[in-house]
Parts: C-alpha cells; structure tokens; sequence
C-alpha cells in the first residue's frame, strides 16, 4: 500500500522543522531509515518494536517494515482555494494523499514571528479549514449541477441518492464545518468518494509546544481540544525544537539518554508517525522465516483472503488457508516450530478477520 500523509501548517508554525526531523533517520531509532522521493517528499518507515523483536528470534536474511509517504506540502495562503499563492498546486497536493497531519503553533516565544501578528491556533487552523471548505463546496456544486436533473425529473435511483448525499455535504460545508462530521452513513460515502474531499480526509493536529509543555501540553493546546472534540481527530503534542535537538545527535544511545532527561518515553516524531499509521485505520500482520522477516500493511477489518492480496493478487485468488500464530504467542515459544507443538498455530479460512499482530503463512493455488 502506497500510503500518504500530508502536513500542513502557516508559515512558522514549526512544519517545516518537523518534516526536516522525519528526513533525518537519526531522529528515529537505529534502523528506520527515510529516503527522498522528490524535495518535500520521503518515505519513512513506521517503527514497530514487534517487528525488531520478531528479527532478534528468527535471524533472517532481510527485515522489511512498514513505510508511510510523508509530504511537506507548502504554499498556502488565504485565498487559496481561489488560486492564491500556490493555491490549486497546494489543494491538488492535499488530494492526493490519505490523510491530513496540520501542525498548529502552540508555543510563544517574540523570535518567531507569526503570520497573522499573534499566536492563535484557533484562527490558524481555521484558516486552513476554510480553504479546504471552499474548495470543496466548488466541488460539490460542479457535481450537483450534473445531477440535478437527474434526480429531479428522472427514475435514476442513484442520482437521486447522491443529490440526496451532496445536498447534505453542501450545507455542512456552509456552515463551517468539514465533510468528515457531515450526518451521513458510512455506507452513503460512496455516492461522492469520486469527488475526493478534502476536508472529508482523517485529521491529526499536531500542537508544536516549547520545551516546557511536551509533557503536560498548555493553555493552547487545551484550547484545541477544545475546538476539535467533535471532528472526530486526534491531538498530538510534540516539540519541534526538541525533535531537533534529537536529530543532531550521533548514536541511539545518545538519543534515548537525551529522552530520558527530558522524562520522555520516545520521540515525538515516533509517536507523529505511529498516530498518523492509526490515523489511517491500518493494522500490521508479518510474514516470518529466515529469508525475510516482513511487516504488510492491511486495513484493520481485511479477511485471510485480502491480506494474503496484499502480497499479490494470485495469493487472494487461489487462496486455500492461512496458517496463524499470535505474536505474542511467538514470542513465548520462540519459534514457528514450538509454536506447532505447543498448538498455538490455527488454520484459519477465508472468513478469518486478520488481527494486528498476527504472524502469517498463506496456502494457495492458482
């Protein structure tokens, strides 16, 4: 799965800091690396400790992770949704990933100045919430101009439906608020997923905090929980500054003493990626023998049959049987063998609901 995060943010926002931490591969762990695609573009591995702990049992040859495409998207500025700035660059940037990382300044300080004269993340991320608005009420309206008819004059069921659907959206949008929160079912999506909102992408506002609330957060970030208690969206506190400093230390060992003075468990670019992989409804199974040790990439809910696809199609077409051991099952044999004799390894079938975790073998025939 080719999986992409976007982070947005005004100008001194500390985005831009951020995205930097992400390209350095020492502000991560030992071994997860990110490599550049294009210059605000990177891949970056999502850190999972199972994954380590599954290389240390089986010694194989190769260790694949999981990745996630991190993107620092620039450009804009209010107006933007009319072509302001970068505008319809910024907006198509913003379309084409799976979700939206919106780092808001959380963090006073007179050396950085902001934008707009003052510290508000309210104002700023209303600002950008209303641009993605805008630009999704055009798209709405190019749509109902089309269906319109249609639905009104016509027997076409699904017209009606989905003028029924966007009509909804339409007035959400006038009122301020983002498509995700919009009052329709789940099922009903699919009449307007071809418009890809913008403000119907899963959110992570990401409060940037001086080095004094990292732990306990402040007044301002108080302020967004506040405002986004009803979007559905998480609240990530992190420090740029911080990430920073991590990103300029040398060796592992340098940047976990350096996380336990400041009373941090780890990173805040660690957590960052780990909420955005939740962000996007995803769950991890692994494939494990002594040619690779691999992480794959399911959302949570994927049957054997639609995991077993995500290593290639032919396995979900001719697949027979997953054979299932639990991690944690793993773990306390030590072994795919001791697992078979201690009966922690299940046959499961094409009914099976993949949990996060699992460790997998997939029997098929084409």
């Amino acid at each position: 799965m080719a999986l992409q995060c976007g982070i947005v943010g005004l100008p001194n926002v500390g985005k831009s800091t951020l995205f930097n931490c992400l390209s350095n591969a020492k502000a991560q762990a030992a071994n997860f690396p990110f490599c550049t695609i294009e210059p605000n573009v990177g891949v970056i591995t999502v850190p999972d400790e199972r994954l380590t702990k599954l290389t240390e049992l089986v010694q194989p040859k190769s260790i694949v992770p999981n990745t996630i495409e991190i993107v620092d998207i620039a450009g804009l500025v209010k107006g933007a949704s009319k072509g302001e700035g970068l505008g319809n660059q910024f907006l198509g940037n913003i379309r084409a990933t799976n979700a939206i990382l919106h780092v808001l300044r959380c963090f006073d300080n007179d050396n950085v100045i902001h934008v707009d004269g003052s510290v508000d993340p309210i104002r700023d991320k209303e600002i950008i919430d209303t641009e993605l608005q805008l630009k999704d009420l055009e798209s709405i309206e190019k749509k109902i101009q089309k269906v319109e008819k249609m639905a009104k004059t016509g027997g076409d069921k699904d017209a009606k439906k989905t003028f029924e659907i966007l009509t909804v959206v339409r007035e959400h949008l006038l009122g301020g608020k983002s498509a995700r929160t919009a009052p329709i079912a789940d099922e009903d999506k699919e009449y307007i997923a071809d418009l890809q909102l913008l403000t119907a992408k899963p959110v992570l506002y990401v409060c940037n905090v001086d080095e004094s609330a990292v732990n306990t957060g402040n007044a301002y970030v108080e302020k967004v929980r506040e405002a986004v208690k009803d979007e559905n969206a998480g609240v990530l506190i992190i420090s740029a500054q911080i990430e920073a400093e991590i990103a300029e230390l040398e060796s592992y060992e340098e940047r976990q003493m350096f996380l336990d003075d400041m009373g941090l468990t780890e990173s805040g670019v660690n957590k960052l990626i780990k909420a955005a992989y939740k962000l996007l409804n995803l769950a991890t199974y692994f494939t494990a023998g002594v040619q690779e040790v691999r992480a794959w990439t399911i959302t949570q809910g994927f049957t054997a049959p639609q995991a077993a696809g995500v290593i290639h199609t032919d396995f979900e077409k001719g697949f027979i049987r997953a054979e299932v051991i639990k991690y944690d099952d793993f773990v306390k044999y030590g072994s795919e063998n001791a697992c078979k004799e201690a009966g922690k390894l299940s046959v499961e079938g094409k009914t099976y609901i993949v949990e996060d975790g699992d460790i997998m073998h997939f029997r098929f025939n084409v």
